[in-house]
């Protein structure tokens, strides 16, 4: 027996319209750079050891994408150059990389722990990522989640 799932077309399907955008390891490696701080090009490419023109392609993107958008900053003596800022749609991202982040920390830690931390400014507790339905209830795991069906689903044809 197929799963209900079978039923429903994945042609409109927002996770894969989502990784369009920021599946590919380097795009992630980006937000977080510009997440953390890390604004400037040759920052983010020193930083982190990404080639150049990847570099470049991924923050391309970013921006078309909205993601991102460049700001112009000029160093005296120097030519105008642009940084990274990101954008409301941006901005959103930030607990799927807290989560990524929280997953990465349980499962694939160096013995010593997370290189990185993420506190709530107002207290310095450390933030934690998890699922609550609109009427407030919190998911405590997987199996409570039951995925349906959306008002955009369509019946796959034969």
């Amino acid at each position: 027996m197929k799963p209900e799932a079978w039923d429903w077309s994945v042609e409109n399907c927002t996770i894969a319209r989502a990784m369009e955008i920021i599946g590919e390891r380097w795009t992630l490696v980006v937000l977080r750079e510009v997440f953390t701080g890390v604004r400037r090009f040759d920052d983010m490419r020193v930083r982190t050891g990404v080639p150049r023109q990847v570099l470049t392609n991924r923050l391309a993107k970013l921006v078309e994408q909205g993601l991102l958008r460049r700001e112009p900053y000029q160093e005296p003596g120097s030519r105008v150059r642009h940084e990274y800022r990101l954008t409301e749609m941006g901005l959103e991202l930030w607990p799927v990389l807290v989560a990524v982040l929280g997953w990465g920390n349980r499962h694939l830690a160096d013995p010593d722990g997370s290189p990185l931390r993420v506190e709530h400014r107002d207290c310095g507790g450390e933030i934690l990522v998890g699922l609550r339905c609109e009427r407030g209830h919190e998911v405590g795991a997987a199996r409570e989640v039951l995925p349906r069906p959306g008002p955009g689903a369509r019946r796959r044809t034969a």
